[in-house]
């Protein structure tokens, strides 16, 4: 993998963290494209890099960060309260996704699989979302983040795992967990945000842990670095966007977004191209 190879992929991964298409199924759809063939150098590659979009939610959330610090240490009850809430659902992951990553990684990390869970959650974004607009739901209404309590945390956590399943989502379902739970859009997608940051570091260290020489050793620092920071700062921009624009325009056009990019992987795998 050279620098420029580094640069798109990293790019790709800031762009589709956060948003509900899936980061995974793009920067296997981008390796692909790349020509950089599965291994378990890619795998590693594509996890750890999610470090620079971590990095940008942490910043871009620093309030809420410092709020549940202070949580922590006694100081501040709300942030304590939401500290709990984001460990409440991020153990169904740790239950039962860590045990499953072996088999997910065997049989779920190709083209075909991801086409069907974009298919599928593309619908899923349409159906919901037209029903929200028909009964005229707005943004904002709804719970707020600091009202989730325990068991709301744990069904979100619950629709968390549906996420193993590269090319679901690990956004979407969560952004649609907090919608199931009472939340309102806005606090659903902030609470999928920091759920995201924990989550995804979790994963990003266990991947470095086993398998960074690995990485290294294929791909040497420069692109690591070129990766990472190029996640970051389209994680910066891309979360930034999205925000406003749900708020404005709702989500229905993620939803034909996964439709388009599952009918045209599905010809390119059809005719061989991919």
């Amino acid at each position: 993998m050279d620098w420029g190879q580094a640069l798109v992929l990293g790019i790709v991964e800031g762009v589709t963290e956060y948003l509900p298409v899936s980061s995974t199924g793009h920067l296997i759809l981008a390796q692909r494209a790349l020509g950089i063939p599965a291994s378990e150098a890619a795998d590693a590659f594509a996890i750890v890099i999610q470090a620079g979009a971590i990095l940008a939610v942490l910043g871009l959330y620093a309030g809420r960060v410092r709020q549940m610090a202070l949580g922590l240490v006694g100081r501040d009850p709300v942030g304590r309260g939401l500290a709990l809430a984001l460990v409440l659902a991020l153990a169904p992951a740790v239950g039962v996704g860590v045990p499953l990553e072996g088999l997910i990684k065997k049989h779920l990390f190709d083209l075909g699989p991801i086409v069907a869970a974009w298919a599928a959650g593309g619908i899923a974004i349409l159906v919901i979302f037209a029903r929200r607009s028909r009964r005229g739901i707005a943004p904002d209404a709804g719970l707020s983040l600091e009202s989730l309590a325990w068991r709301g945390a744990l069904i979100i956590g619950a629709f968390q795992l549906l996420a193993v399943w590269p090319g679901t989502s690990r956004s979407l379902v969560t952004i649609l967990g907090g919608l199931a739970v009472g939340l309102s859009l806005t606090a659903a997608v902030e609470f999928s945000f920091l759920l995201g940051v924990v989550t995804l570091g979790g994963a990003t260290l266990l991947d470095t842990v086993k398998h960074g020489q690995a990485m290294l050793d294929a791909y040497g620092w420069l692109p690591l670095a070129v990766g990472f920071a190029a996640a970051t700062v389209s994680a910066v921009i891309a979360v930034r966007w999205m925000v406003g624009f749900i708020v404005r325009r709702g989500m229905a056009a993620f939803g034909w977004y996964r439709l388009a990019l599952a009918v045209g992987v599905a010809a390119l795998l059809a005719t061989g191209v991919l």
